[in-house]
């Protein structure tokens, strides 16, 4: 690890504000590129408006998010998301004072939210400092690359590397992101 902090430079983490707007992000950057994902969430931000609320989310039809660039099983994620928000079922306020694994719990019951959609939001949102997302691929490929292993390892494996990090995983989880997206030569 020391190899890539040098490499790599200070730790500087892109912070956003606990709310219905950053957790849709995440949603929208699922399973995209970051730069396919970019383009769609700013065009999803024009399409909705000055004030990104739940509120404002809803008033726009199935057609107007679609040509947004977004899939149908992301509009549904999207929907319910903005419904619960929207009921009072997600209060964004109150997570901060919750227990991660409580967190994981209470959104990960939003269709299409996965415990790595959540530590993502865990990370960026609510600077927690021992997050590490141990299905992330590229994490995996950044462990396997940086410690010489033949295979990427598995999620379980990726936890035992983590326990060197323990509390500070979620700066080690930003380190090793760097070390593979062409940020750094390792």
């Amino acid at each position: 690890m020391a190899r890539i902090i040098e490499a790599v430079g200070p730790y500087q983490l892109a912070i956003r504000e606990p709310s219905f707007e950053t957790l849709a992000r995440s949603i929208t950057f699922q399973q995209l590129s970051g730069k396919a994902a970019a383009t769609i969430f700013t065009r999803l931000r024009k399409a909705v408006g000055r004030r990104f609320t739940a509120g404002a989310f809803l008033k726009l039809t199935p057609d107007q998010l679609r040509e947004c660039g977004l899939s149908r099983q992301k509009i549904a994620s999207l929907t319910d998301l903005a419904g619960r928000v929207a009921r009072r079922e997600i209060n964004f306020s109150r997570l901060p004072s919750m227990q991660d694994e409580e967190i994981i719990s209470h959104l990960s019951q939003v269709r299409g939210v996965g415990v790595w959609t959540v530590q993502m939001f865990l990370i960026f949102a609510l600077q927690r400092p021992n997050v590490m997302p141990v299905g992330d691929l590229g994490i995996r490929n950044a462990i396997r690359k940086h410690y010489g292993l033949d295979e990427v390892p598995k999620p379980s494996e990726v936890a035992k590397f983590a326990e060197k990090w323990h509390p500070y995983c979620s700066v080690a989880t930003w380190y090793l992101w760097r070390s593979v997206d062409g940020a750094a030569q390792i």
